[in-house]
């Protein structure tokens, strides 16, 4: 959340110099203080949770396969996520919808959009090269020629490719309440822990699934803990593609992109001859990669709000007191990493006027007031 930089007049009077300059009043929007904002967050987890992992086990009583990607579709519990971050917006703590990135800036964010279609694909080539260098796999595409007869394999990938786009809605649901809602609400101002306890929360969301079918691993504890870092390390780039490009579709693309790209092919290709645990790690160590030259290049506390997410700047200013005016700050460049620091550009000011009279009090002619 940011709130609200309230106005304040810069004094050009003497005694003005010889205190701190006054803080600026922050305010938070309506709906987004602490007591509300706790009151949001334990309503939309038990929400996820509650609705998800109940679907989930019903749908395992029934006799369904969870791995059945329809069973998964039809099921709706990947849209939980969404359906709580909306009540919680809308009805509990009614801050609304403004810093959810829902516009697509297809324009603007066409290359995120690039790297979210074809990162996956990357990954894929990285894990299977990974997989091959240590020995775990020969390379032969041979299982891809034959999920679908008479389709070579290049065809299925062009194919699989073109589809991923389309299945964005989908995992739009969960990207709307994780990386949308619970990353910005968890940990205000501390956007590296936000991410990481974001990631951790949605690992331990998918847990049940080690339980029910969906995926086996030999080793439970061992499974849960390459798994949860696989998690950490997408929560990262997702986290790093919603800041760059200030839409919640780009990520979207990219999950679907890690869903029907990275994992399905990784696991047709590789799966024959690893286990699943060794599977995720071969898929995660791209990802370690990328996420950690994220992490060190400090891509998170260099960007700025997107200006979906910012509130009006509002401040009462004297003329002539080195602060832009308030028209010139709203008529900035809306791209997110181009906005003006305004703390910066006030404090620039006051010391430009704090100059100014010094300069005149010691030139100043005699009888001067």
């Amino acid at each position: 959340m940011f709130g609200r930089l309230d106005g304040h007049l810069v004094s050009r009077s003497a005694s003005s110099r010889q205190r701190s300059p006054p803080q600026l009043p922050v305010t938070e929007p309506e709906g987004t203080g602490p007591m509300s904002r706790t009151k949001g967050l334990v309503t939309y987890l038990l929400i996820s949770f509650g609705v998800t992992w109940t679907v989930e086990i019903t749908a395992r009583l029934m006799g369904f396969s969870l791995a059945n990607p329809l069973v998964q579709i039809l099921s709706l519990g990947w849209i939980a996520p969404a359906a709580a971050a909306f009540i919680v917006r809308r009805w509990v703590t009614r801050e609304g919808f403004a810093d959810a990135g829902l516009a697509l800036r297809m324009r603007t964010a066409w290359r995120h959009y690039l790297a979210a279609w074809l990162g996956p694909l990357a990954f894929t080539v990285a894990a299977v090269g990974v997989a091959a260098a240590l020995g775990l796999w020969q390379p032969t595409l041979a299982p891809l020629n034959d999920l679908i007869p008479g389709l070579p394999w290049w065809a299925f990938l062009a194919v699989l490719m073109l589809v991923v786009p389309l299945l964005a809605p989908v995992y739009w649901g969960e990207e709307f309440g994780w990386t949308s809602y619970l990353r910005l609400r968890i940990f205000p101002g501390r956007p590296l822990a936000a991410t990481l306890a974001t990631g951790l929360i949605w690992a331990v969301w998918h847990y049940p699934l080690a339980f029910l079918g969906y995926i086996e691993f030999g080793n439970v504890a061992l499974g849960l803990l390459v798994w949860t870092v696989s998690f950490l390390c997408q929560e990262i780039i997702l986290t790093w593609l919603r800041l760059r490009s200030g839409s919640i579709w780009t990520t979207s693309v990219a999950h679907a992109g890690n869903n029907m790209t990275l994992s399905f092919l990784t696991g047709i290709v590789l799966g024959g001859t690893i286990d699943a645990t060794v599977n995720i790690a071969i898929m995660t160590a791209p990802m370690v990669v990328v996420a950690g030259w994220i992490l060190l290049s400090g891509r998170y506390e260099a960007q700025p709000p997107t200006t979906a997410e910012r509130k009006p700047e509002t401040r009462s200013v004297r003329p002539g007191n080195g602060v832009r005016a308030e028209a010139d700050l709203r008529n900035a460049s809306p791209r997110s990493d181009q906005y003006l620091p305004i703390v910066d550009s006030t404090r620039a000011g006051r010391l430009f006027n704090e100059g100014r009279d010094a300069f005149a009090t010691r030139h100043r002619a005699p009888g001067w007031r």
